[in-house]
């Protein structure tokens, strides 16, 4: 390997792991916005009266409480502030969401079946992208990692204080 290769590929590799953490946040971001856009809806009578309509038990209070719930997970998730946590507090939202509301083997339209088995998978991916940051937390750029001085702090200089 020729002196310029090595250097052009050292120069190659800083940039990729410079720009990797910045992948994180943005994975951090695309994933908290379903929580936070959707948690807004929460708080609405259609909500309420179509949770009822599924069954929900006293639906009037867990339809807002489960929009608290999501609402801080995913700002929890996108700011990396207590990230497990925030993840912890997705999962609780997420599993009786996707068992009471989108259980597409009690539904017999077969349209609809079909529908509610797509919204029930997505809920199923979403459950794992909360046990994996609970499992592994916020990553880089976060206030987690700001807090504890991890991988933050090389990014000091990009970043306001």
């Amino acid at each position: 390997m020729t002196t310029h290769t090595a250097t052009v590929a050292l120069e190659s590799s800083r940039s990729t792991s410079l720009a990797l953490p910045f992948l994180v946040l943005t994975g951090r971001a695309f994933y908290a916005a379903i929580f936070i856009i959707a948690a807004l809806g929460h708080f609405s009578p259609q909500m309420v009266a179509f949770a009822a309509q599924q069954g929900v038990p006293l639906a009037p209070l867990a339809v807002p409480l489960s929009g608290v719930i999501a609402l801080l997970g995913g700002l929890s998730v996108l700011t990396g502030y207590h990230a497990r946590i925030g993840a912890a507090l997705l999962v609780v939202f997420l599993v009786p969401v996707t068992l009471m509301l989108h259980a597409f083997w009690a539904v017999q339209d077969p349209m609809m079946a079909q529908i509610q088995q797509a919204m029930f998978l997505k809920n199923l991916s979403m459950l794992g992208g909360a046990l994996l940051i609970a499992y592994f937390g916020a990553g880089p750029l976060s206030l987690d990692s700001r807090r504890t001085g991890g991988h933050f702090a090389a990014y000091r200089h990009v970043l306001p204080d």
